[in-house]
């Protein structure tokens, strides 16, 4: 009995620290309001990954969209990194995107939800940086008490435990966005078509344009979802005629924003929506725009707010021009 009574003591403690490790109650009440959060873990054996860390969030319910080397094209664009790991990575959870979308259709600007991973060869640490549960919720103005918000921002916490189990969160010193700011670019281009064909071939002539306008300028799009034929169709939803994100990433934005706020990630690539309601002539277009992950990491250096600003610039013409 006594030896049975010990294996619970020691279990109940284990777990106590592994809960206290990972969400440190200080750390909350300091970090309150931050739009980014910083999950960290030693790591001087090697032994999590981006392969890991994948794994764990597959396993957690979270499906991966993508987890890019940023190191690779960085070497041989820039000749220079500026970190020994540096990936940006998309991940998702259909279930919950679909509750969103179904009560705010804007979510698609956080579809899927984005990351940077990092290690700092002077610290031996492994570092992710994700949207906070207040972040989401500012993003894309949802309410931060929303169920579903409240689940998804519980799923991502959920993987990163799962990814780093001797991690924590980072006390960190980032702004605290006015909830009621909004950065959101958004854009409606007017439909004549009313068909199923018409309204599909108007989607592809806006994809093709779209594309065709972004690849030259250096964008990539990393991740392209249908939602609308891929998870709305399969679950009996269908308000929507047309419903995809891409997602953008630029080599010469990513690139120098990352030296001093690796955190960008979090927001980046950045995720765009394309959609038409059942019964509307409009399609609209949206995406977040720079000034989210400017004011949520205070970003102030003009090596980092010069090329958003560009990019922004860039992505806005190319939209306004496709009405």
């Amino acid at each position: 009995m006594k030896n049975i009574y010990k294996v619970i003591v020691v279990a109940f403690l284990t777990l106590g620290t592994i809960a206290y490790s990972a969400v440190n109650p200080k750390v909350e009440v300091a970090n309150k309001g931050q739009s980014v959060q910083v999950f960290s873990a030693p790591n001087a054996d090697g032994a999590i990954t981006t392969k890991t860390i994948d794994a764990a969030f597959e396993k957690s319910g979270l499906t991966m969209g993508g987890d890019n080397n940023m190191n690779s094209p960085f070497e041989k664009r820039f000749n220079h990194v500026h970190y020994k790991i540096y990936n940006l990575a998309m991940f998702s959870n259909a279930d919950t995107v679909l509750k969103l979308i179904k009560k705010y259709p804007k979510f698609g600007a956080l579809t899927p939800l984005t990351m940077s991973i990092w290690s700092d060869d002077s610290k031996n640490t492994m570092n992710i940086a994700t949207l906070s549960l207040d972040g989401m919720s500012k993003a894309v103005g949802i309410p931060a008490n929303d169920p579903d918000l409240v689940a998804y921002a519980g799923m991502v916490k959920t993987a990163l435990k799962a990814a780093m189990p001797k991690g924590e969160f980072k006390k960190t010193n980032f702004p605290v966005v006015n909830k009621s700011a909004s950065f959101a670019q958004e854009f409606v281009i007017d439909v004549s078509a009313t068909d199923d064909k018409g309204i599909q071939e108007v989607k592809e002539n806006l994809e093709a344009g779209f594309e065709g306008e972004m690849e030259p300028l250096g964008f990539m799009l990393p991740n392209y979802s249908n939602l609308k034929n891929d998870l709305f169709d399969a679950a009996g939803y269908k308000e929507y005629d047309i419903y995809v994100t891409y997602s953008i990433c630029k080599f010469d934005v990513i690139y120098p924003v990352s030296k001093l706020h690796p955190e960008a990630g979090a927001w980046a690539p950045c995720s765009m929506y394309i959609y038409k309601k059942k019964g509307e002539n409009k399609i609209h277009i949206g995406y977040l725009g720079v000034d989210s992950w400017i004011s949520s990491l205070g970003i102030k250096d003009k090596e980092s707010t010069g090329p958003l600003y560009e990019a922004q610039g860039l992505i806005n013409k190319i939209l306004q021009g496709m009405n």
